[in-house]
């Protein structure tokens, strides 16, 4: 979506009795909640935004929006598979998104509304890969703040399940070390094979645990290295669900963190696959043809687009510069096409996509 905002409508936005502008984002899930829960839910958000209007916007503007509100709730798609909903409404505007994300209910009665309200909203899901290796066998473990799952891989548990596959050279020679090392390197080359699938399945951080010799032989073969958050040492064989949760513990502690490095990893590899684009130019051209899977944009980065003929093409607006012929924040813009889209986005600190100016795009792949 690129509205275009005439100087009728800037005017009528700018005026102060026609300010009331009302963000309501919040869980919808028609296929999993009863319509009849959906539909309180929404009344009860519509019953608290109206005694905020009424109080900072009492009269017409302040009823208007309410009704505006109501018959936006009354219309809404209640056949869609998305997770979540933002409805923005004021006196000259109004728009709902049907989103792939999880949030916390939020109502905002403002001046104005950004889409990058939605993304600040958002749920901090904590979620990971828990890779558990030895000499002897493989693990992996879908991970949350509360539990480990184990996943089932198409890869074998064992190492002895490689023992036919030592060539007879070897299998015959007394030399059992060099026998063990050409187990070892298949045993581990296939949990790396079987990584690719469940990688691409759950795009998750993940953390190694493994005796340090192992570790040291799973580094050298693995196509992996990106997605690694962490390795700890150690030998976990016979370790239960409850004392793996206790070592991991500590290498989630610090979240933010975590999923931070996570998105610099994914960038990083999204870069070698030629699948990246950064900058605003690059990010709003793939945006727009509905390329984007994860945006990541630093905190209060923004950008003064010059309005273009062409959809595809942005410049940076130079002072001075008309009113009317700009868009105020094309960061805003962006978000909105790659969330309507089916993408994410995601932010990080400032400073950390420096050498990539601020804000990427990873494509899909």
């Amino acid at each position: 979506m690129n509205t275009v905002i005439t100087p009728e409508i800037k005017v009528v936005m700018d005026a102060v009795h026609y300010r009331p502008a009302v963000s309501v984002i919040m869980p919808f899930e028609p296929k999993m909640k009863l319509k009849k829960e959906l539909i309180q839910s929404l009344e009860i958000a519509a019953d608290k935004v109206e005694e905020q209007l009424l109080e900072s916007y009492p009269g017409e503007m302040g009823n208007l929006v309410i009704q505006k509100l109501k018959a936006i709730i009354k219309n809404l798609n209640f056949s869609t598979h998305k997770n979540s909903i933002a409805i923005y409404v004021s006196p000259v505007f109004e728009k709902v998104l049907y989103l792939d994300m999880e949030v916390e209910q939020r109502i905002v009665v403002d001046e104005s509304f950004e889409i990058r309200d939605l993304v600040y909203n958002k749920k901090q899901i904590l979620k990971y890969l828990v890779l558990v290796l030895s000499g002897k066998e493989s693990r992996i473990y879908l991970g949350n703040s509360n539990n480990l799952v184990k996943i089932v891989s198409n890869a074998p548990e064992s190492v002895y399940a490689y023992l036919n596959d030592v060539p007879e050279r070897v299998a015959n020679f007394s030399d059992m070390p060099e026998r063990k090392e050409i187990m070892t390197n298949k045993f581990l080359h296939h949990i790396d094979n079987s990584l690719d699938i469940i990688l691409n399945a759950y795009r998750l951080p993940l953390f190694v645990l493994a005796p340090e010799k192992i570790m040291g032989h799973f580094k050298k073969i693995t196509r992996h290295m990106s997605a690694v958050i962490e390795y700890a040492h150690g030998n976990f064989d016979e370790s239960t669900l409850d004392q793996l949760k206790e070592i991991v513990k500590p290498l989630i502690a610090d979240w933010k963190m975590v999923r931070q490095k996570d998105l610099l990893n994914q960038i990083e590899k999204a870069a070698d696959k030629k699948k990246l684009a950064m900058g605003m130019s690059d990010v709003w051209r793939e945006a727009t043809r509905k390329k984007g899977r994860l945006l990541v944009v630093e905190k209060n980065f923004k950008y003064v687009e010059q309005q273009e003929n062409s959809d595809q093409i942005i410049h940076k607006a130079i002072k001075p510069y008309n009113t009317f012929s700009y868009i105020r924040d094309a960061v805003d813009d962006i978000i909105e096409k790659v969330l309507e889209n089916g993408g994410d986005v995601e932010f990080v600190e400032e400073g950390m996509l420096s050498k990539f100016e601020q804000i990427v795009l990873i494509q899909y792949y």
